[in-house]
């Protein structure tokens, strides 16, 4: 059986599915019209989604690596997390935190923080739905969750772990954030409200308000997706913000992919060229900023 064929119009139905209005119906209402039948909407969903059975590109059992769950000080409760590290680290390591998309502290991001703990970093993967008894397994309702929190609640349980990592026995104090989606505009405000933060990766993530830049301290890696209109439109606003409050950024565009080109679990939307030349910009820029 031939792979059904996905177009960008498809991409963007599921990006408005879910970051935007759009429920699940609606979605695969307008899936089916783009499709044809609803055999091959059907048949096209799981390549545009997720899927977790792909997240392993590191073995949860790696012996490189020491991995725990653990539970450390929020602002005002307690959070949840997946730390990694190397398992032969000789002292203290700079320190990463890995933040989700809009699905929670999944499989993936467990991975995604386990690649960089093999890259020589201290890396946790905070989860942000603590507040709300921690990431479920279901994907649609774990999207639903992220509306319930608290936005300043949020920033600043990503300010208190930024202070965890600072004081963790394992770390040399120097803190980064990396973060995709929803974890990249976390990022963009972990910069604005953590002056202890050291370095800021976001990938896709939406920018904070112009008139918070001049608090942002951290040097910045900024990822975006060529065709990713919804995020791309706040770029200029804030390249220009930084420029004006004289802010250490860079910027690349990696024209031709889509929003999520660093998920490899998503085969429709995953760019590897891209994916591999951002994340390896993403280590040579926290090596630099955590030594």
């Amino acid at each position: 059986m031939s792979r059904p064929q996905i177009t960008q119009a498809m991409i963007d139905a599921y990006d408005e599915y879910t970051h935007l209005t759009l429920d699940r119906r609606g979605f695969m209402e307008k899936l089916t019209k783009l499709a044809g039948t609803s055999a091959a909407a059907a048949a096209i969903a799981p390549l545009l989604a997720a899927n977790s059975a792909r997240a392993a590109i590191v073995p949860e059992d790696d012996t490189r690596l020491h991995t725990e769950d653990i539970t450390y000080p929020g602002e005002n409760a307690e959070m949840k997390g997946y730390l990694a590290r190397p398992a032969d680290a000789q002292g203290p390591l700079g320190a990463v935190i890995v933040i989700h998309e809009n699905r929670g502290l999944n499989a993936h991001i467990r991975d995604v923080a386990r690649r960089m703990a093999l890259e020589g970093f201290v890396a946790l993967a905070p989860d942000f739905l603590s507040p709300l008894g921690g990431t479920p397994e279901d994907e649609d309702q774990a999207r639903q969750m992220f509306r319930q929190l608290d936005r300043d609640q949020t920033v600043a349980n990503g300010v208190a772990t930024v202070a965890f990592l600072e004081d963790h026995d394992g770390t040399n104090g120097r803190v980064g954030a990396v973060g995709f989606c929803w974890g990249g505009g976390m990022v963009n405000q972990l910069a604005v409200n953590a002056p202890a933060l050291d370095a800021a990766v976001a990938y896709y993530g939406a920018q904070p308000d112009a008139e918070e830049v001049d608090q942002i301290s951290a040097p910045l890696l900024l990822h975006y997706a060529g065709l990713d209109e919804r995020i791309n439109a706040g770029i200029e606003d804030y390249r220009d913000a930084l420029d004006a409050a004289g802010k250490e950024y860079t910027i690349h565009v990696y024209e031709g992919v889509n929003h999520a080109f660093n998920n490899d679990t998503s085969e429709a939307r995953y760019d590897k060229e891209a994916a591999d030349l951002a994340w390896q910009r993403t280590v040579d820029f926290l090596k630099e900023n955590l030594a």
